[in-house]
Parts: structure tokens; sequence; C-alpha cells
């Protein structure tokens, strides 16, 4: 009797491993298969990010350069994202469920702008009427393969960011049908890289240029002040993105195709599947980024460094000795900055380096930076040239004045006598 129990133990035993085994292997082939479909789903996210290069009209040398500045990140850095935009199951806006009130073919293309990563950038106007009253118009046409969604979602943050003054405003859009197309206001000079390269010889003659790109700089932290206080962040603050309408006085952040709503974000562990190979301007971004991937305001904080660099150098690409991404990380990652610009005031050098410091917790604000660009422009309206700019108010008070000098000059001349 105890061999037969001994042996009925002994099968069930085996029966059991059995069992467990045959579960196991079932598992592992669930597992695998939803690795393979994963895979497969990556594969083709991945061949749809490949778009297709789009002909862009020829352009100077200054427009053709602004296509160069964004690349992607070195496969051999690890990076993974930590946060996604939620969006809405519906349309975003409701209001717009009549359909767009145009379409390319309304669209009468001027002059090309700017040419970037997801779309070209244009002077424009309409065929026929005026878009709420413009009749000229910046016109931004998305390249082939980029998705409404991620339109949407730039057009969510412009539309948060209305009513600035340094921020290139959002006047119509149509992501219905491809390509998509959003209407901003009008600007005179397109990029302020191309307005610098086009007149360097002129400004680098001017002795008021210090504050002339103080006063620039000033606006463009203005504007940066703005996206932090709606809680966004901009995530390609760079030259290129900087309009001109009247240099120094009228620029406007532009270009929110990376821009992030921080309200917005949540966890995304499970999926970093969606963008594998994100593409991104390596050259303004930030060493946690790379060490960490990690970017917040205090990254944009660093591209405003840059952006500070990049204005003092007349647009030069920054870290030019290098050509490759994987040198700039490594660049970036070890510590090494841009030189100091040669006839850079010492004010302006001082700040760069605070846009640059390590750990991230240790840069300026946008408010702190607009607070010290103020107290330069201050410094600098207490030194007037008075003799290359008279100030006369009214004729009255000039001829007070004249009247006032002849007296002087009588009675110096009777007391001379």
């Amino acid at each position: 009797m105890s061999d037969n129990a001994a042996y009925r133990n002994a099968f069930f035993v085996l029966a059991g491993i059995l069992c467990t085994t045959i579960l196991l292997f079932i598992v592992l082939v669930i597992v695998c298969l939803r690795k393979y479909r994963s895979m497969t789903h990556i594969i083709h996210e991945l061949q749809k990010s490949k778009w297709p290069s789009v002909p862009v009209p020829q352009a100077g040398p200054a427009v053709q350069e602004e296509m160069e500045e964004v690349a992607e990140v070195p496969p051999c850095i690890p990076l993974r994202q930590t946060s996604v935009v939620k969006f809405p199951s519906r349309r975003l806006w409701k209001d717009r469920e009549q359909g767009p009130s145009f379409t390319k073919s309304d669209l009468n293309l001027l002059q090309l702008i700017k040419a970037g990563k997801e779309g070209v950038y244009y002077q424009a106007r309409m065929n026929k009427g005026t878009c709420k009253g413009h009749s000229m118009f910046t016109c931004k046409i998305s390249k082939e393969g980029v998705r409404a969604k991620n339109l949407d979602t730039e057009i969510s943050i412009m539309r948060k960011l209305v009513q600035h003054k340094n921020i290139l405003q959002l006047l119509d859009w149509n992501t219905t049908q491809e390509p998509y197309m959003l209407i901003m206001e009008y600007v005179s000079y397109g990029t302020l890289r191309t307005y610098l390269q086009t007149n360097r010889s002129h400004l680098k003659d001017n002795p008021e240029l210090q504050s002339l790109l103080t006063i620039a700089s000033y606006h463009i932290a203005l504007a940066m002040q703005h996206l932090c206080s709606k809680m966004i962040i901009h995530c390609d603050l760079a030259l290129r993105n900087i309009m001109v309408s009247k240099f120094p006085w009228e620029v406007k952040v532009a270009e929110f195709g990376l821009a992030r709503d921080s309200t917005r974000l949540t966890s995304r562990r499970s999926s970093r599947w969606r963008n594998p190979r994100q593409r991104v301007p390596l050259r303004w971004y930030p060493p946690e980024y790379f060490k960490n991937n990690y970017y917040s305001f205090k990254g944009d904080v660093w591209a405003f460094g840059i952006v500070l660099w990049e204005m003092q150098t007349f647009g030069t690409l920054p870290y030019p000795h290098l050509e490759t991404s994987e040198a700039v990380v490594y660049h970036i990652c070890i510590g090494h900055k841009n030189p100091n610009p040669e006839g850079c005031r010492q004010e302006i050098v001082h700040i760069m380096k605070d846009c640059w410091q390590e750990p991230y917790n240790l840069r300026p604000s946008f408010t702190d930076l607009v607070r010290m660009l103020e107290d330069i422009m201050e410094s600098d309206a207490d030194y007037v040239d008075v003799e290359s700019e008279p100030v006369v108010k009214d004729e009255a008070e000039n001829h007070e004045t004249k009247s006032l000098q002849a007296s002087c000059l009588n009675t110096f001349t009777e007391a001379s006598d």
C-alpha cells in the first residue's frame, strides 16, 4: 500500500510539473506574440515618420540654413519619453465643425521665410478678401507626414498664448485636409537670424549695437515669461524661431511644434514606442536632457542663453567647430560651453553663464532674466548722447531756448567788454 501511495504521489508531482511547464510555455508564447506585434507597430510608426522631402522654392543662403538645425539624438544615447500630451477624444474646438474658412487654393504665397522640420513659412495673402481683417500674413504649411493631431496640439498652445505682443499670434487654420496650414500675423523681416545675417555689416558699424541687442533680448524674455505663466514649455527656442516685425522693439517668439502644455502631462512609461527616435535641436538642448531625459522650463532658460550667443555672433551655429550629433552631445555633457562672443558686453556674458549653470535649478527664471535685462536697459538710458540726439518738444520751447542762449551770449559779451 505504501508503494502505491508513493507512486501516486510521484505521479501527481510529475503531472503538476508538466502542467506548470505547459502553462509557462503558453504564457511565454503569448508574451512573444505581444512583443512581435509591438515591434511590428514600432516599425510601422518609424516608416510613417520617414517623411519624404517636400520641394521648397529656392531662397537665399540665410533662409536655406534654417533647415539644418534639427538632428536626431544619437542612437548611443538611451532616451525615453517621460511625459505625454493627453489629447481629447473629440476635436478640440466644436466651433470649427462648419469646416475651414480657406484652402491652399485661396492663398497667394509671396515669399519663403524659413523651412523647418515640420513645415515651411511664407509671407502670403488671400487671393480674394482678407483673413480676419489682415491683408498680409504669415502662413505655415506642414510637410507631408505631419499628423493633424500634432497640429491640433500646436494650435491649442497658440490659442492659449493669445494677446501678447512678443508672441506670433494665430489667426486661422485648416487641419481637415493636407497640406495642413496655419495662418499667423504678418512679420516684415522674417526670422531674427536672417535679419541679423543680412544686416550684419550695417549693424556692426552701429555704436548702439549692444543696446539694440539688449532690447531685442528683453522682448524675447518677456515672451518666455508669458509662456511660463501659461505653463507652456517651448522646447525649440532658437534664433531661427524668432520673427521680426520691427527690430529691436517688435520681435516675436514663434514655432510651437515641439511645445508642451505642462498642465496636460502625465506619466507614459508604458508607451515609449510612440516616438523612439525623437528629432530635437541638439545644439540648443541642456545636458540634463541627454543625461536624464529631462527637459523643463529651465531647459528653455538654457536655450535662451544660446539665443543670446547667436544674436551676438549674428546667427552663427552654436558649437560651430563640431560637425556630428555625437560630438555635440558629448561636448555638452562634459560641460563645455560656447566661447564668449567678441565685443559682447559683460552684463550679457554674465547672463549667458547664468543660463548655462548646472545643475539646472541654479539657473534664473525668466522673471529674473526680465529684471536683469531691465536693469541693463535702464543703465543704457542713463547715458544718452545729447549731441547726436537733440530733443525739442515744440516750436515755442525751441524759440525760448534760442532766446535764452542769445541772452546768455549778450551777457557774456558785455561782461567781456
